[in-house]
């Protein structure tokens, strides 16, 4: 008998199928296909996950504490150094070190949520626009095209201006951002596997709505839908730096990785450790996400396999 929960030829396995083939999730597959620079990449994303959690412990002062008499001393290794301040202090005489993992912390929350919230709004919309259809699966589209058209910058500086920029608004606005691409991707999966002949075996049997999607086309839409937050996730942190830099996030005296950065812009020429550092911190975290989830998207190809 033929089994109509079996994952279609063609697309990715669904994680922790439901009959366990071999005993693996994806999990343990992606890790036994990943090769050592991988797992080094894996390894320093999860590091730095544990270093952002654990930020308060880590860090050697208040992250607003402020010592004018220990103003803008440079990182170790350079004149007029302090050993108790390895990676220099700031115009406000602040430990840089100390302001970079409470940053950390939060760009990384930011971003964390944001894309969650993308993620979920996104894939809920584009699962009814391409099972659905009809009315709102087209309004739904319309919805996505003038998210595509209207500049982010002007929904991110309206909703700023009405509602204040408080941690949760900010979050709310960062979740918006990516949610149209998720949408687009996962309606025309939709579309795709729920023309397969499995699914219309499972409708001329009688399954209910929920049973299909939840059996028979989610499961199939997991991988490209995990790729994306990876992309997702990245992008998320450069828009939140972005929006920091511009004064439109977390404001001071609260240290986001961006506005440091923004908060450093003007002693770039004498004292270019204030800016330099957190973007340092913004390059690596992006890059490590970046490279994850390109090879997670070429791991989860069929095609490639």
């Amino acid at each position: 008998m033929t089994d109509l929960a079996a994952p279609l030829p063609g697309l990715a396995p669904a994680p922790n199928i439901r009959n366990g083939r071999r005993g693996q999730g994806m999990l343990a597959m992606l890790w036994r296909k990943a090769n050592w620079l991988i797992r080094l990449y894996i390894g320093l994303f999860v590091l730095i996950l544990l270093v952002a959690l654990f930020a308060p412990l880590l860090a050697p002062y208040d992250p607003n504490a402020q010592t004018l008499l220990a103003r803008l001393r440079p990182p170790v290794g350079f004149d007029r150094a302090m050993a108790a301040h390895p990676l220099g202090t700031d115009q406000l005489g602040r430990d840089m070190l100390s302001r970079t993992l409470y940053g950390l912390q939060l760009t990384m929350l930011i971003a964390l949520v944001g894309s969650l919230i993308s993620m979920l709004l996104g894939t809920a919309l584009g699962v009814i626009a391409g099972y659905v259809r009809g009315p709102f699966g087209t309004l739904i589209m319309a919805l996505v095209d003038i998210q595509i058209a209207v500049p982010f910058t002007l929904i991110a500086l309206l909703v700023i201006a009405i509602f204040g920029n408080s941690l949760p608004v900010l979050i709310t606005v960062i979740g918006i951002a990516g949610w149209e691409a998720y949408a687009r991707v996962v309606r025309a999966q939709v579309l795709t596997v729920s023309r397969m002949p499995f699914v219309e075996a499972t409708i001329a049997a009688g399954a209910t709505h929920s049973r299909i999607l939840l059996k028979h086309i989610l499961p199939n839409i997991v991988s490209p839908i995990i790729v994306m937050w990876t992309m997702t996730f990245s992008a998320l942190i450069l828009l939140e730096s972005s929006m920091s830099f511009l004064g439109l996030g977390v404001q001071p005296p609260t240290a986001t990785l961006g506005s440091m950065v923004g908060l450093g812009r003007d002693y770039l020429a004498s004292n270019p450790w204030i800016a330099v550092v957190p973007s340092l911190a913004i390059m690596f975290v992006s890059l490590l996400v970046l490279l994850i989830g390109d090879w997670l998207r070429d791991a989860l190809d069929v095609k490639l396999k």
